[in-house]
């Protein structure tokens, strides 16, 4: 089994950057134009995203075993298929129904087009040799909001938000759809199997597969906190918008720095060390911010963190549990997390409510321990190994 050619991760690469800087990454440039156009509020507008990311998680598994048994060509098709209706609809959204519904549709391409399936399509087509596969991948990824936010923006004010989502969607249909049915693998998963259901219940109890749950849905929460809410968290600690935002743009380079490192490295470590520096960097770097150490540090640990870990969920599973069912399983490690991100948006606002932006840091801090308590564990052997099942 020979692991994936330059040209197919080159596809998936081009399709990860415009899939996300068209899904997750659209509302940032486009919501002041939408609010100013339609009279709905930020709150509202969020809450589209959120039910995006709600209806990908909760579709996940289904999706994972999809690409288990078919591969990822059927499946990834299908996501940009659905990104492109989910555009279509939100440039036509003249109500909030229908609004809701593109979020709902593009949801549904979201779990069929983002990482985790692309991770589940390197890892059906390559089994373990995937890890060098998904860490290159992850390098491109790391530039879809660069590309796409000034795009976007540009787009916005050349041409309206409307049509902006019409363009997209045409990319889609025109770029990322015939790379995704020209280069992805025609074959299904590395091991075919009728009773694909019961490894993965036999796995959700390992307590392996929960530590990973566990620092996945942390940190799920503390990325998307942390990307609504970092100016007004910033600012209230003492800094300007304007010095809020500029340090927010070291994220992007550190994540993409910490994956080449990573990739340099050539798959000489086991995974559990990608993700014992995922989750140390990112509790270093709200801990440098709670203590007060510069700001640019402390968000380049935590970019570098939130960097490695992309690759960490991925590489891990397929190390601590091998190739069979890693499509399926990746479908269910994804739910929870994807729920997460949905819920984090008002769990955000919520908690900065109550106790104010200028502790929200310190909880941040806290919430950060619990991933490296749960890398600790799989690290130290407390649990013991025991052969995926099959």
């Amino acid at each position: 089994m020979s692991a994936p050619g330059n040209r197919v991760i080159s596809a998936l690469g081009v399709v990860q950057i415009f899939a996300w800087g068209s899904t997750f990454y659209l509302m940032a440039p486009l919501a002041g134009a939408i609010s100013a156009d339609t009279g709905w509020g930020q709150g509202f507008l969020s809450a589209g995203v959120s039910l995006g990311l709600l209806i990908s998680g909760l579709s996940a598994p289904a999706i994972g075993r999809w690409i288990g048994r078919t591969g990822g060509r059927q499946t990834m098709s299908a996501g940009m298929l659905l990104i492109a209706t989910g555009l279509l609809l939100l440039g036509l959204a003249a109500t909030k129904g229908v609004y809701l519904f593109a979020w709902a549709v593009l949801g549904l391409g979201m779990a069929a087009g983002l990482y985790d399936a692309a991770f589940s399509t390197l890892g059906s087509a390559a089994g373990r040799d995937a890890r060098a596969a998904i860490t290159r991948l992850t390098l491109w990824g790391g530039f879809a909001s660069t590309v796409c936010w000034p795009l976007s923006a540009w787009l916005v004010t050349s041409i309206g938000w409307q049509a902006t989502c019409f363009s997209y969607a045409a990319l889609h249909l025109l770029v990322t759809l015939p790379l995704c049915r020209i280069y992805l693998p025609k074959t299904p998963g590395v091991v075919p199997r009728s009773t694909a259901d019961a490894p993965a219940r036999i796995r959700t109890l390992d307590p392996r597969f929960i530590c990973i749950v566990v620092a996945g849905v942390t940190l799920s929460m503390i990325a998307t906190i942390w990307s609504i809410h970092m100016v007004t968290i910033l600012t209230a600690t003492g800094y300007s918008i304007a010095t809020a935002i500029a340090l927010g743009t070291l994220i992007g380079p550190a994540q993409v720095a910490a994956r080449v490192l990573e990739m340099l490295g050539r798959g000489r470590h086991h995974p559990i060390w990608t993700m014992g520096a995922a989750t140390s960097f990112v509790l270093f770097g709200f801990l440098g911010l709670q203590l007060g150490l510069p700001a640019s540090a402390g968000l380049i640990a935590y970019g570098a963190g939130n960097g490695l870990w992309s690759i960490a969920r991925g590489a891990l599973p397929l190390a601590l549990f091998g190739a069979d069912g890693y499509a399926e399983l990746m479908g269910r490690l994804a739910r929870p997390m994807l729920i997460a991100g949905a819920a984090a948006p008002m769990v955000g606002a919520a908690l900065i409510g109550w106790i104010g932006p200028d502790r929200m840091m310190a909880v941040l801090a806290i919430m950060a321990v619990i991933p490296v308590g749960a890398a600790l564990i799989l690290f130290s052997g407390q649990i013991r190994k025991r052969p995926a099942a099959v």
